[in-house]
């Protein structure tokens, strides 16, 4: 038996290398439960807005140059712009 066994038992170097791998996990983790959250409130967002869109006369909306034959799609491709805007700042700020 050499020195490092008695200091280090292969048994702490397993249980190392098993919390290394369960944290590597975890911090892979960590960046796709942020952009899970950040898709639920893109989608909480065009839902209001498409609903205070969705109470406006025919008119009004013409008026601001929406249709309500279109207006899901519109107001999801606005929510979708506006988010995918935001990420590429975000990305080129830690550039």
């Amino acid at each position: 038996m050499t020195i490092n066994d008695q200091i280090l038992p292969a048994e702490a170097h397993a249980a190392n290398k098993a919390t290394g791998t369960l944290l590597n996990w975890i911090g892979r983790l960590g960046p796709r439960i942020m952009t899970w959250a950040v898709t639920c409130a893109d989608e909480y967002a065009a839902a209001a807005m498409y609903e205070q869109l969705s109470a406006l006369s025919d008119a009004e909306l013409m008026r601001r140059g929406l249709s309500r034959a279109t207006l899901a799609h519109d107001v999801r491709a606005t929510c979708d712009r506006v988010s995918n805007s935001a990420t590429s700042s975000k990305a080129q700020a830690r550039s």
